[in-house]
């Protein structure tokens, strides 16, 4: 396998295995954690952080898997009466606006993690640094950039093409 192609199957596939990975983690954690519970009656803190933390990953690499796919609930009633050309302008156009909220929430959310890195907070439960889970805000924005700007370059090389834009899977007809 040589290195491009190896490149492009990371780029396809980072967020899904990601995904997989916490999915996993926050499953089998809370099965072990039900288990303990019931059956030896008996619970643990840390059990409760992982799921927690592992849940929040899963939201914010979620939503850049969504963004790259262009998976997220919208409501796009007009875009059944627009033309292509305007159909194609107007999710350029909603990708950009997203593209800028999710700069100043990039920007925004290094505050947080800061703040946790100075005063070298750590959770009660897994005495970790909590920098490793504040840190899934400026990942998932990050990785919702990226997606962005790939959606965008996509999008304009279709309408210099003549193409229509890539519209996502739809949930309801």
């Amino acid at each position: 396998m040589n290195k491009m192609s190896f490149i492009k199957k990371i780029d396809n596939n980072l967020e899904r295995w990601a995904l997989l990975v916490f999915y996993t983690i926050l499953v089998v954690t809370m099965a072990v954690e039900v288990l303990r519970r019931e059956v030896f009656s008996y619970s643990s803190i840390w059990g409760e952080e992982i799921v927690r933390y592992s849940f929040i990953y899963l939201a914010w690499i979620g939503a850049a898997s969504a963004v790259r796919d262009r998976a997220h609930i919208r409501i796009d009633v007009l875009f059944h009466y627009v033309s292509p050309r305007i159909k194609a302008g107007l999710y350029i156009f909603g990708d950009l606006v997203m593209a800028i909220i999710a700069v100043f929430a990039f920007y925004w959310s290094f505050e947080t993690v800061s703040v946790a890195w100075k005063y070298q907070s750590v959770s009660h439960g897994l005495r970790v640094p909590m920098v490793w889970f504040f840190a899934a805000v400026p990942v998932g924005f990050g990785l919702m950039i990226y997606r962005l700007a790939q959606s965008l370059l996509r999008d304009i090389a279709d309408v210099k093409a003549g193409n229509p834009v890539h519209e996502g899977e739809q949930l309801f007809d």
